[in-house]
């Protein structure tokens, strides 16, 4: 079983309560909003979505998850049963199994590894919080050039012509975790596309000026640990 790559070394331990282990199909929901919620999950292979329905219908991206990463958290320690997100697979793959008693259980008698667990649960609010500062400071804008840096430091990778991102995403996708529509979002791109800030090519973005994104939004240099989408 592979580690899980953003936990201390500390809550390794977590592994230890893998149930079974569970493949994933490209197109359909591991969980989704309010579904009972008794199982936490571990990426092993494959990318999920995490999102949340907005109320007037269009979905909000929250977090791509992939090889490492713990997925159903906020359930924990919860009276509610169900879940808060959902969970869309976009590249097929595997998860490993937890249910939510056996966890829970763990981390009540184990104080040193509750700690650890809510020191990691901290960095993921922090990342949920900059997401949502960019998001009301800064407009649909605001919230694509955010969204087009923390995929830089996700899934970028530095080459002679710029950032190139590795994960290929629709228009679609990436108005998904702006709050927007698609129709924005093209609207956004072409325009950074005019002024060479960014090309694309086969739906796969490479950033030529990354300096002039976060210049836009008034970026505070967050820790790159902290301005991603996993």
């Amino acid at each position: 079983m592979q580690a899980v790559k953003e936990m201390p070394v500390s809550l390794l331990h977590l592994l230890e309560t893998v149930h079974h282990t569970k493949k994933i199909e490209k197109g359909t929901f591991l969980f989704q909003e309010g579904s009972p919620a008794d199982e936490m999950y571990i990426v092993q292979s494959g990318i999920l979505q995490i999102s949340k329905i907005i109320p007037d219908g269009r979905e909000l991206t929250l977090r791509m998850c992939s090889n490492g990463d713990f997925i159903g958290e906020l359930n924990l320690f919860s009276p509610s049963s169900r879940y808060l997100l959902s969970a869309r697979v976009v590249e097929s793959g595997e998860v490993a199994v937890i249910m939510k008693d056996v966890l829970e259980e763990k981390l009540s008698q184990n104080l040193s590894l509750s700690f650890e667990f809510i020191k990691w649960m901290s960095q993921q609010y922090r990342k949920t919080q900059t997401k949502f500062r960019d998001l009301v400071l800064h407009g649909k804008k605001g919230a694509l050039y955010s969204t087009l840096i923390r995929l830089s430091n996700s899934y970028g990778i530095n080459t002679n012509n710029g950032i190139l991102l590795e994960i290929p995403l629709t228009n679609q996708e990436l108005a998904n975790f702006c709050g927007t529509s698609r129709e924005v979002v093209n609207r956004l791109l072409s325009d950074l596309r005019k002024e060479k800030i960014i090309s694309i090519d086969k739906g796969t973005i490479t950033i030529h000026d990354v300096e002039f994104l976060k210049n836009e939004i008034e970026c505070e240099d967050c820790p790159t640990e902290i301005c991603k989408v996993d």
